[in-house]
Order: C-alpha cells, then structure tokens, then sequence
C-alpha cells in the first residue's frame, strides 16, 4: 500500500509534517508538495513552464508548482510504481462551504480523484490566537484513513475533512455535512508600494451565510469532525428541465 501526502501550504509546513508523522506505519508515504505556499491555488495547472522536482529526503520531494501539479506529477510518471490513496493536508486554516473552490488543499485531492485514486483533504481551524495544534487533526486523519483502507469508499468520492481547534479529548465526534455557503467576500485593500505604485490586496473571506444544521460550519462551530462528501460533476442536474424551457424560449 503506497500513500501519496500533498498540501498547499508547502513541503515544510506544520501541518504536512504531522500528517507524515500520524500516517507512518500504515503504508509507504511518498511527500511530493509545493515549494512554498500555494493557498488559494485552486485547480490550476502549469502549462506555460516546465516544473522543477527537488529530492528533499528519502521519499520527499518539493515541486515549483501548485498543489495540482504536485498530485499530477506524482501520479503520472515522477515515479516507477502506482500509488494507492492520495491525502492531502493538514492545512492551516478551515476550508469550508465556498472555500472548496479556491483551496489548494482540496485541489490537491479532486486531483487524485481525476486520476482514480481514493482521496481525502484535511483541514484544521486556525485558532483565536496563538499557533496551531495539529496533534488532534493528526490523530484524526490517522483514524480516517486507517478506517477507510479497511473499508474502503466509491473512489469517486472525495472526502473534505474539517477539525475544530481543540483536544482530542473535546471533539465530540464526527459529523457527515453538506457545504455551506459565504456572504461574498470583503472588499480589496489598496495601498502604495515604497515607490508610490498602487497595490492591492485580495480581501477576507466573508462570513457564514448559510450555516445551519446539517452544514460543515455548524458542525465544527459546535465541536465536531466535518466530513463532507465532494464530487466533481459540477452539473446541476435540478435545473436542466429549467434551461431547457428557458433555451426554448430563446428559440422562438
């Protein structure tokens, strides 16, 4: 059993070390990750440049790309042999509701999924102040993914995974949620460069706009684990009889 481990926030991140820490002994782990942080990378693809791959250590390596690329690389002809699972994390920070669209975490996840590979992204809450913990997501992503190499899910599903800032011992279990939603993001920040050139920075992401039961950010507000289920059909199937009438409309 051979375990591919990615991220977003680069290969020497807090986060992806704890991961390899709590994985080690259930499979062969191969760390193949950005060279620096990558957040917000989403989906993307480096098409305009070749990638560099740097040998960290044994079974380490740190590529100039994003998260994506990390995944591809490795799946697709970096190495001699096939990998079994992709896991990606622990990422700083929650990656809840609209977030799955711009997260490099779970980027690095959808792509193992397009490759055919069971995957799961773990993300941990940045806490109110102070450094993160990753001991209690560590310990967490251990259980999931020894649970899911016993008793494997339908490869095509990705599984978004989100743990409160807390011990262990304070989670109160785990919770199957669907995405919630944000109000829209806070505006740009513009400011001047030491030379005068205005520069602009990409505002915080906006509350919970749709964050009731059933949502992951209820579910971690009130202490548990969110485990969403994510797939890559877009399509909203709901509405296809809807655009039809619309579209026969548009024909007359």
């Amino acid at each position: 059993m051979k375990i591919l481990i990615s991220n977003d926030d680069g290969y020497r991140a807090r986060g992806i070390l704890a991961l390899r820490e709590a994985l080690t002994g259930l499979a062969e782990l191969t760390v193949v990750a950005p060279d620096r942080n990558k957040s917000g990378a989403s989906n993307s693809l480096t098409l305009d440049v070749p990638l560099r791959v740097t040998r960290v250590e044994t079974d380490s390596y740190f590529v100039t790309g994003t998260p994506t690329d990390c995944v591809h690389l490795a799946i697709s002809g970096l190495f001699d042999f096939e990998h079994d699972m992709v896991v990606s994390g622990i990422n700083d920070g929650e990656n809840l509701g609209d977030d799955v669209l711009y997260s490099g975490t779970v980027a690095a996840a959808v792509e193992g999924r397009f490759l055919g590979l069971p995957t799961l992204a773990f993300s941990l809450l940045r806490p109110e102040s102070g450094e993160a913990d990753y001991s209690a997501a560590a310990k967490v992503a251990r259980m999931m993914v020894e649970h899911l190499l016993a008793h494997p899910l339908d490869r095509s599903m990705i599984l978004n995974v989100n743990v409160p800032h807390r011990p262990f011992g304070e989670l109160r279990g785990f919770a199957t949620t669907r995405l919630g939603h944000r109000h829209r993001s806070e505006r740009v920040t513009a400011s001047d460069d030491p030379r005068g050139r205005k520069v602009y920075w990409v505002g915080p992401a906006g509350s919970e706009q749709d964050g009731g039961p059933g949502t992951d950010f209820h579910a971690v507000a009130n202490g548990y684990v969110s485990v969403t289920p994510l797939q890559t059909d877009l399509t909203r199937h709901a509405a296809l009889d809807t655009v039809s009438r619309w579209l026969g409309e548009l024909e007359r």
